[in-house]
């Protein structure tokens, strides 16, 4: 999504931590030997709307819906293989009556304004001969932002179509408001008609298979996630961690965040944010915040990298020490590094990039085997070190012929152990947090996608229902990888963050992240493409994947 051009940073406020939500078995639509949070559908809407609105204001107080139950008789299952199971199915709600409408943009182009802008606004569109609604929208049941009111929305009419919806829009455009037509089936307050849904359960005490995140031969190139599934013959795989889609923030299918295939670190963390950590090629898998710190030596000299197979001076969703305008993770957003030193590593497979700094070729023990410009490619078994500012003026004075930089790489987690990665370990990341320790837990501003005092930031991808793909693991650490379609109205809306929560927990997750979604959401079963994408160009090529192998 579009964001401004350079939002400042957040203040992250704490809060209580949100109790733990009950679950207790649902009769043959929750997946074996896991749980489902509620057998009955129990949706609060709030004020319903009449048909006929009248000249006076309507007045929404719209609370968050319920987790929709299955329909049970639209569940498919399939044993994929000994210890992997998939589930596909669709989450209905009969009663749920989505329709489009017109939202005016608060100020700012914010999706809400404070109540005093909504009357306001309100009371210029009677004037101007239009029936508004006044809507107020809680916050989500966040670990980290406030609670109550996050601000109030201002709507006109409810229409059936979007060919209606938008040519009301252009009434209410040229009355001087800026205004968007929107299907209310997105709203994370109000009831979701169908969700479409798949899951996937890897029980590593019976699979004799791997789990591990990969990029497949090169971490500069984009692939659809099935068409690396049906190469390496998956059972099962998904989309993974965030990665670069423009030129502009880097270079395409670079990942932006920490990444780690065959025990190699191929990308670094954007502050603390969520990972999955497949070690023992998924054996023995765990969901953990991660930090990562890389070091370069030379001599008794020694300078901070901060970034591996990325664009010196482009941090994508920044989260590094020295960008601005921030260093804290802040999603969709590109930092800037005036002094930036990076690591090239064999798996970039593409031509190295150029301009303004200082450029070193490394062997495969280290030793430095030429200095000079930016540009060419990383040979063979080596790597290559690109600086510019400060840390183009440290390789000029340190990086001598035949002599060797060492390269220290440290992973840590919340708890400060250190995350040691061997071969046949991988780590994919994303954000936020959504599970922990059994408890709905959503970080949403530390991780940075939401700032809670700039709703013009992270709305509508926090809170608006979206294509997601999550990972979870179970008390007996069975792996839970899920996806559910998303911006197809009346055919699967999506979910919102705390949507997507409440969805894990209720498959048994003690522990879950939020993977990459929207366009990138995909399931691949035996190589073929399992859900609807969301693109209208079809499946997207993304950057890493999480592959069950068999």
């Amino acid at each position: 999504m579009a964001l401004g051009p350079s939002p400042r940073p957040f203040t992250v406020r704490s809060a209580g931590r949100p109790p733990c939500v009950s679950a207790r078995p649902h009769g043959g639509a929750g997946l074996p030997g896991m749980r489902n949070e509620e057998s009955t559908v129990r949706r609060n809407l709030g004020t319903r709307m009449g048909a006929a609105l009248g000249a006076a204001v309507v007045l929404a107080v719209i609370q968050p819906p319920a987790q929709a139950a299955p329909d049970t008789g639209s569940w498919t299952t399939e044993a994929v293989a000994p210890g992997v199971q998939v589930r596909a199915g669709v989450l209905r709600d009969a009663d749920a009556k989505p329709s489009w409408t017109v939202t005016v943009q608060g100020p700012g182009s914010a999706p809400l304004g404070d109540r005093a802008w909504a009357d306001a606004t309100a009371g210029r569109l009677r004037d101007a001969g239009f029936e508004p609604r006044v809507e107020r929208v809680g916050w989500p049941a966040y670990a980290d932002t406030p609670r109550g009111t996050m601000g109030w929305r201002v709507r006109v009419g409810s229409y059936g179509t979007s060919d209606e919806a938008q040519g009301a829009r252009e009434k209410v455009a040229a009355a001087g408001f800026t205004a968007v037509a929107e299907w209310t089936g997105y709203d994370g307050q109000r009831p979701a008609d169908r969700e479409s849904v798949h899951v996937a359960v890897i029980d590593p005490a019976r699979f004799t298979g791997t789990v591990a995140a990969t990029h497949d031969i090169s971490v500069a190139d984009r692939e659809t996630t099935s068409s690396v599934a049906a190469k390496r013959h998956s059972l099962v795989a998904v989309n993974g961690g965030f990665f670069v889609t423009s030129d502009a923030d880097g270079v395409q299918g670079t990942m932006a965040g920490i990444a780690a295939y065959k025990g190699e670190l191929e990308s670094m963390a954007a502050g603390s944010r969520a990972a999955l950590i497949l070690a023992d090629g998924g054996r023995h898998a765990r969901i953990a915040d991660l930090t990562s710190t890389v070091t370069a030596r030379a001599g008794s000299s020694t300078y901070a990298v901060q970034g591996i197979n990325r664009v010196p001076g482009k941090v994508r969703n920044c989260g590094r020490p020295g960008a601005t305008p921030t260093e804290l993770p802040r999603q969709d957003l590109t930092c800037s590094e005036a002094d930036d030193l990076v690591k090239f590593t064999p798996r970039f497979r593409a031509p190295l990039p150029t301009g303004p700094g200082t450029q070193v070729v490394l062997d495969a023990d280290g030793r430095v085997v030429s200095t000079g410009p930016r540009g060419g490619t990383v040979p063979a078994g080596g790597s290559v070190l690109q600086g510019i500012g400060a840390a183009s003026d440290w390789l000029t004075a340190h990086a001598r012929q035949g002599e060797r930089i060492a390269l220290e790489e440290v992973v840590r987690d919340t708890t400060g152990r250190r995350v040691r990665l061997d071969s046949d370990d991988s780590v994919v990341s994303a954000a936020p947090t959504l599970v922990k320790d059994g408890r709905i837990a959503i970080d949403v501003a530390t991780e940075g996608t939401l700032d809670p005092e700039n709703l013009s930031f992270g709305y509508a991808w926090s809170n608006v229902r979206q294509p997601r793909t999550m990972a979870g693991l179970d008390a007996k650490g069975r792996l839970i990888l899920a996806t559910v379609d998303g911006r197809q109205p009346g055919v699967s809306e999506g979910f919102t963050l705390e949507e997507a929560a409440r969805f894990m927990r209720s498959l048994g997750a003690v522990q879950a992240l939020n993977l990459d979604g929207g366009g990138s959401t995909a399931m691949a079963v035996n190589g073929r493409l399992a859900n609807v994408t969301s693109d209208a160009t079809g499946e997207r090529a993304v950057g890493d994947t999480v592959q069950v192998l068999p």
